[in-house]
């Protein structure tokens, strides 16, 4: 007897209507993420971890859950740790996984954290970040964030 896609969905950790766990398709972006900035190829990636390229595609995209053992394995290769597949999960994907569990971030002024991960994954994002991290002097780099941030200030101020 073959099981409706939802009973299916519910059992493999996916939303009732089939779709994956929001929490999967951030891990998977993170992960994405942290190997697209050190340069490496899903390819070269599958083989650290000896499996498909196909099956890191899966885990990227979020279609296939990355179980603990797998994730520690992934961090371990991306020179990270766990934690950071978790970091900047936004409220909307923590209210939408079945479990409803986790607390929402809260700054010192008491308003919700707002992060936006789509901005992680632009090309020219990762290259500031990329650049960022090959300054060498702290006092530099300091400078370039302040920078940065003050630039960020001033664009907000306007809007």
């Amino acid at each position: 007897m073959k099981k409706s896609s939802q009973t299916r969905g519910n059992i493999r950790g996916r939303l009732a209507d089939g779709t994956p766990n929001p929490i999967d398709l951030h891990v998977g972006k993170r992960m994405h993420l942290r190997r697209t900035m050190m340069g490496m190829s899903q390819e070269r990636l599958a083989s650290k971890l000896g499996v498909t390229f196909q099956q890191v595609q899966k885990y990227e995209k979020g279609l296939n859950r990355i179980g603990a053992s797998r994730l520690w394995d992934v961090a371990q290769v991306l020179g990270v740790g766990v934690e950071f597949f978790y970091e900047d999960l936004d409220k909307n994907s923590r209210d939408q996984s079945p479990r409803k569990i986790a607390p929402t971030p809260q700054l010192s002024d008491g308003s919700e954290e707002i992060f936006d991960m789509d901005a992680w994954f632009r090309k020219d994002v990762i290259a500031l970040i990329k650049a960022y991290t090959k300054i060498k002097d702290p006092g530099i780099a300091k400078n370039v964030l302040n920078l940065v941030e003050s630039m960020a200030e001033k664009k907000s101020d306007k809007e």
